[in-house]
């Protein structure tokens, strides 16, 4: 039996985030192959519709060939037992990817060479900052024309307001795309158009060593001799500790199509990354060492398997060791709770667990018991916080088209506003429901999975409204006045608390200066 400390030290639990289309579900997919967790690499992309990647598997997304929903998935590699994320990089599920990022040790960054950073990454670096996660960067499309290397990493320093330290480096990009050398290692990969595998990968301590010239020919032999001598000059030398600070990004160059330089990210990976780390709670810090279970759900998805409708929980574990059928304290509600399925998963593969440590990720079968953001423990009252739900930006009234369908529609609705995706208000003047999301394609997913899974039909209204924000005040009188004075555009959301939907910026200004005792907040975490 191994004890709870060395189960820690083997869990790598991380997030792979970029903006769409730079490769991030390519990427994901070459990490399992070599994980052993899938035999056949399914990133077969026909005019933008995949065949079928192992972690995109929500009917939407084949279609669309973008990931929409977080996988989450958990392979072995040697010793180490990994815990992948992959976000969805289009930016109106943001919300989802912002919450998985708290959920995680650490992070890669996966870059198109030839795009550079777009926007989308340096918000979600945003948040990494924020929390001082790790990041380790792989760009990635080596093998197709892009920017020079040397101006990638400016980029991305000055960007991703980081600094950097190449580990391998390109011989080349493009059609002249020769191998990378491997400076963490000091061998030399190179590369062989249309094979699966680096095709031959050579210990070259001794880069002067005219051999050199054999592998890679005498112009690109040179030109790597000073590239590494200028990388020498104007990189600090990697330091683990300052990468584990999060102020340091070690940066890896591939092509993850070709799955060329992904094993060394993934050797370099397991060594430097972190182990499940201390994680604050309200109360106090919670450390992975401590007997006592601890976790928190940071995400709810509903029918991941269409034949049955259920829900399920992702609950990331804190501290301890999770059994199964064993008494958990679901502090929100304060009643004990034992589950006698928790699943882990590979992609859509699910498996039943009887433990889970540190840094695994667990699936609970939910039947409506759990929000996002809630606690479970042995016993004791935790609270973790820096779940937010953020205000929408967009709202459509909800519509039913098929009146027999009603109930359908009414739990579909529930079920997919419980998973956080979006977020449900009931305007109280006209009983109206209304749905606020982050972006258009949203709505899209919303009346889709409607359909497809809850065989309900839906049409959207279109509303104009500026911002929904959560009132609250101290004093009573103020509050019934404001009620009063703005019923029409009061609504209630999915716990029952006040919303003031504000038609444009200059309404709401004038709200908060007309009405100074009441607060008024922009997140649903107050």
């Amino acid at each position: 039996m191994s004890t709870l400390n060395e189960e820690i030290l083997k869990r790598r639990t991380f997030a792979i985030i970029s903006h769409p289309d730079a490769g991030k579900t390519t990427l994901t997919e070459k990490l399992l192959l070599f994980g052993g967790a899938i035999h056949v690499a399914g990133a077969v992309k026909s005019n933008k519709i995949k065949k079928t990647a192992t972690s995109d598997w929500m009917e939407i997304e084949k279609q669309r060939g973008i990931s929409v929903a977080t996988s989450v998935m958990g392979f072995n590699y040697g010793d180490y037992k990994i815990n992948i994320l992959d976000t969805p990089g289009h930016q109106d599920f943001a919300e989802d990817t912002y919450r998985t990022l708290t959920a995680v040790d650490s992070v890669i960054i996966v870059i198109d060479a030839a795009k550079g950073v777009e926007m989308q990454t340096r918000k979600l670096m945003e948040v990494c900052r924020m929390r001082n996660t790790p990041v380790i960067v792989f760009i990635n499309k080596m093998d197709r024309e892009g920017k020079d290397p040397f101006d990638l990493l400016d980029e991305v320093e000055a960007e991703l307001k980081i600094s950097v330290r190449p580990l391998s480096w390109p011989i080349n990009i493009g059609q002249r795309f020769k191998g990378v050398y491997n400076i963490y290692e000091e061998n030399l990969n190179l590369y062989t158009p249309s094979k699966q595998v680096v095709t031959e990968s050579v210990e070259f301590r001794d880069i002067n060593n005219p051999e050199l010239e054999k592998y890679i020919g005498e112009m690109d032999a040179e030109k790597l001799r000073s590239d590494l001598e200028l990388i020498e000059g104007v990189y600090p030398d990697f330091n683990v500790s300052e990468y584990l600070q999060g102020h340091m990004a070690p940066v890896f160059f591939g092509s993850a199509l070709n799955n060329f330089g992904v094993k060394e990210l993934l050797d370099c990976f397991v060594k430097i990354a972190p182990t499940p780390q201390p994680i604050q709670a309200v109360e106090r810090e919670v450390n992975p060492e401590e007997e006592a279970f601890s976790g928190f759900v940071f995400k709810i998805h509903a029918n991941m398997d269409p034949n049955h409708r259920s829900c399920i929980a992702f609950v990331k574990i804190c501290s301890g060791k999770f059994e199964r059928n064993a008494n958990y304290k679901h502090v929100r509600q304060g009643k004990m709770m034992r589950f006698s399925s928790p699943t882990a998963f590979m992609a859509q593969k699910k498996s039943t667990v009887d433990e889970a440590y540190p840094g695994d990720i667990v699936g609970l079968p939910d039947t409506g018991n759990f929000k996002i953001g809630d606690t479970l423990t042995s016993g004791e009252n935790l609270h973790f916080k820096g779940l937010p739900s953020f205000s929408p930006e967009m709202f459509k009234y909800i519509e039913n088209t098929d009146p027999m369908k009603t109930k359908q529609l009414n739990k579909g609705v529930e079920q997919l506003m419980d998973e956080g995706v979006a977020q449900l208000f009931v305007n109280q003047f006209n009983g109206r429901k209304l749905i606020g999301t982050v972006g258009q394609l949203q709505f899209e997913v919303i009346q889709y999975r409607l359909l497809h899974e809850y065989g309900a039909q839906c049409k959207w209204e279109p509303v104009s409204l500026y911002k929904a924000c959560w009132i609250e005040s101290d004093d009573y009188e103020a509050l019934d006045a404001f009620k009063k004075r703005k019923y029409q555009f009061m609504a209630k959301d999915k716990e029952g608390r006040d919303v003031f939907l504000a038609d444009s910026n200059y309404v709401l200004q004038m709200a908060q200066s007309d009405f100074p005792k009441i607060k008024f907040h922009f997140t649903s975490e107050f």
